[in-house]
Order: C-alpha cells, then sequence, then structure tokens
C-alpha cells in the first residue's frame, strides 16, 4: 500500500512539473504570437501611412491662350516643335504680374510639373480645332508644391532647410486661395509608366512587364512541372537515378535566387542572345525559379490521392494512362492548382533574378509585347528605393502596397480553389 502511495504522489508531483511547464510553453507561444502580430501592424501602418497619399496628386488650374503664332506659325501645324511649355510659363506669368526677374520666374515655374506642356500637346493633338482658343486646364503640380500641401515638407522651418522657397509658398497660398489648387485621385500612377518626375511616374509600365512575365511562366512552369511531378510518381521505376532527380529538385527548390539569374544570364541571353530586360527572358528565368515549388506540390497532391481509387481503377480494366488521367489527375488538380499560384506568387516578388538579365535599366515606354524592354514591379520599387528625390519615397510605399495586394489575391484564390475543387473520400 505504501508503494502505491509513493508511486500516486510521484505522479502527482509529475503532472504538476508537466502543468507549469505546459503553461509555460503556451504564455511564451502566446508571447511571441503577440510579438509578430505587433510587428506586422506596425510595418502596415507604417507603409499605409506613407503611401497612402501617393494615390491622390495635386492639380493646379491654368488658363492656357492656344496662341496660333505659337503653336502654328506659318499655319502650319507641326507639334514636334510647337513651344507647349511656353502656353504654360506664360499663364503662370499672366496669373502673377507682379513677378520679374529671371530667378523668380524660374521659381514661378517650378509649381507646376513638366508634365503640363506635353497634356497640353495631347490636346491639340486630339483635337486642332482648339488653337486660338483659351482653354481652362487642370495641371498636375510639381513634386515638391504636391509634398508640401501633403504636409510632408514643413513651411515652418528656415528657407535655406527646405526645397521650397517663401516666394514659391506665397504663390501657393495665393493659388489655393483663388480656388485653383485641387486633389485628386492619382490615376497617373496607374495609367503612366516610369519618369524622371515623381508627379508623372507610374507602375503601369512594372505591372505589364510583371504580366507578360508571369505569362510565359505558367504557361511553361505549370505543364512541365505537372508532367514531371505525374512520371515521378506514377511512371518511373524506383531506383538511385530517380532518387537522385528527386534529391536535386529538393535542393533546387532551396536555391538563391540570384543563382537562377545568373543561370539565365549565361544561357538565355550570353548563349542563344535573346533581347535583354525583355519579359520573354524574364519569364524563362521565373519558370526556372518556379518549376521546383511546382513539382514538389504536384507530388504531394498525387501522393494524397488514396490508392483504393487506383486499385478500383485497375480492377474494372483501365490501363495505367487512364488510371493516371482520369481519376489521379482530377483529384490531385486542386492540389496542384494551390503549388501553381504559390509559385507564381513568388515569382511576382521576386527581383534579384531579374536585376541579373537586365530589367533594372530605366524603361520610360509600357511594353507592348514580349520582348519589348521592360521592368517588373519589384524592381521598380528597387528603383523607386534608391532615388534621392522625396516624393519618390511615397511612390514606393504605393508600389508596396499594389504588390502586397496582387500577392493577397493570388493566395486568396490558392484557398479557393481548394476548398472549391478538392473533394473529400
Amino acid at each position: 500500500m505504501s508503494k502505491e502511495m509513493t508511486t500516486r504522489e510521484r505522479v502527482e508531483a509529475g503532472l504538476g512539473r508537466r502543468r507549469r511547464k505546459e503553461t509555460m510553453f503556451r504564455t511564451v507561444g502566446v508571447l511571441a504570437t503577440g510579438v509578430g502580430i505587433m510587428f506586422l501592424g506596425v510595418f502596415f501602418a507604417t507603409l499605409l501611412a506613407k503611401g497612402s497619399s501617393a494615390f491622390v496628386q495635386t492639380f493646379v488650374q491654368l488658363d492656357v491662350v492656344l496662341d496660333a503664332e505659337t503653336i502654328a506659325p506659318g499655319g502650319e501645324l507641326d507639334l514636334a516643335y510647337a513651344d507647349f511649355e511656353g502656353l504654360v510659363r506664360s499663364s503662370l506669368r499672366k496669373e502673377f504680374p507682379g513677378v520679374s526677374g529671371r530667378t523668380e520666374r524660374r521659381e514661378l515655374y517650378r509649381l507646376v510639373s513638366t508634365g503640363a506642356s506635353y497634356q497640353l500637346r495631347d490636346m491639340v493633338a486630339d483635337d486642332p480645332t482648339l488653337i486660338g482658343t483659351t482653354q481652362s486646364l487642370w495641371v498636375p503640380a510639381a513634386s515638391n508644391v504636391d509634398m508640401l500641401l501633403k504636409g510632408n515638407i514643413d513651411a515652418a522651418v528656415d528657407e535655406s532647410l527646405r526645397p521650397l522657397s517663401d516666394a514659391q509658398i506665397e504663390w501657393i497660398q495665393a493659388l489655393q486661395d483663388s480656388g485653383r489648387v485641387e486633389t485628386r485621385f492619382n490615376l497617373a500612377l496607374f495609367t503612366n509608366g516610369d519618369s524622371r518626375d515623381p508627379e508623372l511616374a507610374g507602375i503601369k509600365g512594372a505591372m505589364m512587364g510583371s504580366f507578360y512575365m508571369l505569362l510565359v511562366t505558367i504557361a511553361l512552369s505549370f505543364p512541365i512541372g505537372v508532367a514531371a511531378a505525374i512520371y515521378l510518381e506514377e511512371f518511373a521505376p524506383r531506383n538511385r537515378w530517380s532518387d537522385l532527380i528527386e534529391v536535386n529538385i529538393n535542393n533546387l527548390a532551396a536555391v538563391p535566387s540570384i543563382v537562377f539569374g545568373l543561370l539565365g544570364l549565361a544561357v538565355f541571353i550570353n548563349y542563344l542572345g535573346l533581347p535583354r530586360s525583355a519579359p520573354l527572358v524574364g519569364g524563362l528565368v521565373l519558370t526556372l525559379l518556379t518549376l521546383p515549388v511546382i513539382i514538389i506540390a504536384s507530388r504531394a497532391a498525387i501522393k494524397a490521392v488514396p490508392p483504393s481509387i487506383r486499385e478500383a481503377a485497375l480492377g474494372l480494366g483501365a490501363s495505367q494512362m487512364q488510371v493516371v488521367f482520369h481519376h489521379v489527375l482530377p483529384l490531385a488538380m486542386p492540389g496542384m492548382l494551390t503549388g501553381a499560384i504559390i509559385g507564381m506568387s513568388r515569382a511576382l516578388g521576386e527581383s534579384a533574378p531579374l536585376l541579373m538579365i537586365g530589367m533594372v535599366a530605366f524603361i520610360v515606354d509600357v511594353p507592348g509585347g514580349f520582348t519589348d524592354p521592360a521592368t517588373a514591379l519589384p524592381v521598380q520599387i528597387y528603383l523607386w528605393a534608391d532615388s534621392p528625390e522625396r516624393a519618390f519615397a511615397e511612390r514606393t510605399s504605393a508600389a508596396i502596397i499594389v504588390l502586397l495586394g496582387f500577392l493577397l489575391l493570388m493566395n486568396l484564390a490558392a484557398v479557393i480553389i481548394r476548398r472549391r475543387m478538392e473533394r473529400k473520400w
């Protein structure tokens, strides 16, 4: 009896220690989760605080006289030689007739973006009958003006410590008092390509470059990856060669992405002579990057199909090919699609391999095909983050928000597809 009581006491003492350790482990786990959520919240709050202002842009209203002698001297319209910039400057001088001297006029001209002259040119090109009339236009303000009105430049500090002079701030205030300054949705952020001027810079070129690259990537990596997974799981003999291939596929999934960029530079550009900084080459490099991920995910999806499905099909007289394509593949497809979407998400966020194949170049035009020079959204973020212009900081945060939005949508699509298509047995 005493021996039994001693054993019980030992068990109870052990239970107490285990419960204390379990409580401590749970506490540490809750604290770790809370710290992770806190850092994630700080990251998103900082990102939204810096990037949300980029989705709006300051515009200035100008009354521009489309002088016929300036635009079409002698009655001949030649947009390449028309001085639209001079018309914009003339409208600013009429708005502030007291401004004199070259230095003051230069400061006055810096209130509006250089894109105002291009806006005038496009308007006249669309409707030449406007020549000789006076048009009231809303043109984008210069980046420093936009930063001032968004509160990113402190007007109270000394004039030597800010990019805007006291006179420029007074002119901006006068325009505001007359109702000639307005904040609108920054459509140019989504419709323009890259630019040296922050107020004109957009992500359309980078988005189209990423779109073309992902098309090439999914068109090559998904069928090749699924075919490789089917062969390795259903048809390949189990020997040391298949084991070697499996080990190499698992190793390739952990290789740093920049190595694939070096491989693409050596093979696709230097050896095959494909165009540098083209979505086609970027898509081929990202295909190499995502293939191991898709193969591993597809093999896991095939393994998850119960053996009874195969045995039942074989028992009814189906061939091995019919078993795979009529029964195994449809049941494994949700997992394969999930792996493919996750692989595409990784490809969308990669920048290191694209830097190696020249997609870091400054590209203004929006690509119209797979071989046109282009950049990608992560590379565009890298370029803007490296820019000394203060206004590019909010553009960088806005581009990150857009990229994270695409990544969240792609991962959400993977979850929805898996739940809609998976079958329970």
